[in-house]
């Protein structure tokens, strides 16, 4: 290879790891910022599972407890839930 090739190809490596420098920032950040939305995701089903989770225990302790009335404790639940809301 002659010289002035090789003259040449030093300014364009130059310029290429720049922009590959720059490109691995940007994939950097965009994987930091998926990694965020994950664990905003995470966060949201995990309270949503965790209701659930209280609700099926309501229902549990409804269907288990025999000496009550099952709609008496139904209304008293959706009233709480109604309060609850409300505030």
């Amino acid at each position: 290879m002659p010289i002035e090739y090789i003259a040449l190809m030093i300014p364009f490596a130059g310029i290429g790891i720049a922009f590959f420098a720059i490109w691995t920032n940007h994939q950097q950040k965009m994987m930091d910022k998926q990694a965020s939305i994950s664990a905003e995701k995470a966060a949201q089903y995990a309270v949503g599972n965790n209701q659930l989770e209280q609700r099926v225990r309501v229902l549990e302790r409804i269907i288990t407890d025999k000496g009550f009335d099952v709609s008496m404790q139904i209304e008293d639940l959706r009233d709480a839930a109604e309060t609850k809301e409300l505030n």
